[in-house]
């Protein structure tokens, strides 16, 4: 039996920085966009370069075994070189790897990460055998094992086993956290609805959010009295859209201005805990996961859940590569201590 079976993605991850990127500011009307670019046509000089194991599923399943849970993953490689690098940087961490799916027609999937001076970037993926997840490769009865099923985004053909799967999780008593991705919105809210029944833990960041509801975050433009309120009202649509039953938690982030979540009762908010930034890939992976462990040892406390998550995230978002600055719980409550400061708030719904 095992405390948590992660599903999700294993990729190869080049990281490429080079100091002639630019970021560009798009502005029109109603938004505002970032864009890395780079002289076209010309040699571009790489200032840095290294390769590390990443992946939704691989980075779950690290972090959920370095904060002491007994830890299974199920994720599909191919036979290659790169499925090498993926099996073997699993030999240092403590995850079970008898449900992966080795398929040898289908290529691993691989990234080039192009890394701003910023520490953004910008990911140019192959998604490979990561979209090529079947129901006939699920082991069905590891799942039923499990006490949690952590659900990272999976995209492509991946994509159909989740309503079987979070079916027959929740029958069994699985309980079950859905990190959605946004192969999974791009199919419309009645599909993801089906899933959204089932899961105990949603989390999104702010633009799967608005994908997934269709409700945009409008600029404050309340007068000063309803101004006064401290969540926005679109936020509290988006909520209520996406909380479709009773003992469902959802969690909303919003990188560097922080993260909300929701319980039906209260309103919970944790600003990012301060910290180096060098890059921010694996940091939502290191927040959601970490959230759904916490709620645990904290006995769902969702605010101190929340505190814990952002600390975890940002020791992952200084240091380069996605597992790299995971910490122990014990790491964790080190570091708020050390920062009494550091705090929650809970709203009322109202």
């Amino acid at each position: 039996m095992f405390d948590v079976i992660t599903i999700g993605s294993a990729t190869m991850d080049v990281f490429v920085e080079s100091d002639d990127a630019k970021i560009v500011s798009v502005n029109s009307i109603s938004k505002k966009s970032e864009f890395m670019s780079y002289p076209y046509g010309s040699k571009i000089e790489i200032t840095d370069f290294t390769s590390q194991v990443g992946g939704g599923g691989v980075n779950t399943a690290c972090n959920f075994a370095n904060l002491g849970f007994k830890t299974s993953a199920i994720f599909k490689i191919g036979n290659d070189i790169y499925s090498k690098g993926i099996l073997n940087f699993f030999k240092s961490n403590n995850v079970d790897l008898s449900n992966i799916i080795q398929d040898e027609s289908i290529s691993t999937g691989f990234s080039i990460i192009l890394v701003s001076f910023q520490g953004d970037r910008t990911v140019l993926a192959h998604r490979g055998a990561n979209g090529k997840i079947k129901k006939s490769d699920i082991n069905f009865e590891a799942v039923k094992q499990a006490k949690l099923l952590y659900i990272a985004p999976l995209n492509g053909e991946s994509t159909k086993v989740l309503d079987d799967i979070v079916s027959f999780a929740n029958e069994n008593g699985v309980k079950i956290c859905f990190n959605a991705g946004t192969s999974s919105i791009k199919k419309g809210f009645g599909y993801m609805k089906k899933i959204l029944e089932n899961a105990n833990i949603v989390v999104m960041n702010k633009d799967e959010a608005s994908m997934a509801t269709q409700i945009q975050v409008r600029p404050d433009t309340r007068d000063e009295k309803f101004s006064q309120e401290p969540i926005h009202p679109d936020l509290k649509a988006m909520f209520e859209k996406l909380k479709v039953r009773d003992y469902q938690i959802i969690v909303i982030t919003d990188g560097g201005n922080g993260a909300w979540a929701y319980d039906g009762k209260k309103y919970y908010f944790c600003p990012v805990f301060d910290g180096p930034v060098v890059s921010t890939l694996g940091a939502g992976d290191a927040f959601a996961s970490t959230f759904c462990g916490a709620l645990g040892i904290t006995k769902l406390n969702i605010g101190k859940a929340l505190m814990y998550a952002s600390v975890n995230s940002a020791g992952v978002v200084s240091q380069f590569g996605a597992t790299q600055g995971l910490m122990t719980f014990d790491e964790i409550e080190a570091k708020l201590a050390q920062n009494p400061q550091y705090g929650y708030c809970e709203i009322e719904k109202g």
